[in-house]
């Protein structure tokens, strides 16, 4: 699981079957500070996420699982929305 910024959406009119409903963001992977890490993703949303949001992000086989017992194309999904990230000092 990793950290995203929701930082866009993607409109597709002709996609697959299985994706029919469901909502496609662009994720923005982030550190514990909110600092961009690497590329960014195509995510499906399991859990209502929007612009400007911070969520956590599910990759491989378990992206598909909140859509079971279908089987959803999906190599990213959106499992959670990010309230606060508390984290030890140092």
């Amino acid at each position: 699981m990793f950290l995203a910024s929701v930082v866009g959406n993607v409109v597709a009119t002709i996609k697959d079957p299985q994706l029919a409903g469901k909502k496609i963001l662009v994720v923005q992977p982030v550190d514990s500070e909110g600092r961009h890490l690497g590329a960014k993703l195509l995510a499906l949303d399991s859990v209502g996420a929007g612009a400007g949001e911070t969520v956590y992000c599910c990759r491989g086989r378990e992206a598909s699982f909140p859509w079971w017992p279908d089987e959803v194309p999906t190599d990213t999904t959106i499992v959670g929305i990010v309230d606060r990230v508390d984290k030890e000092q140092v």
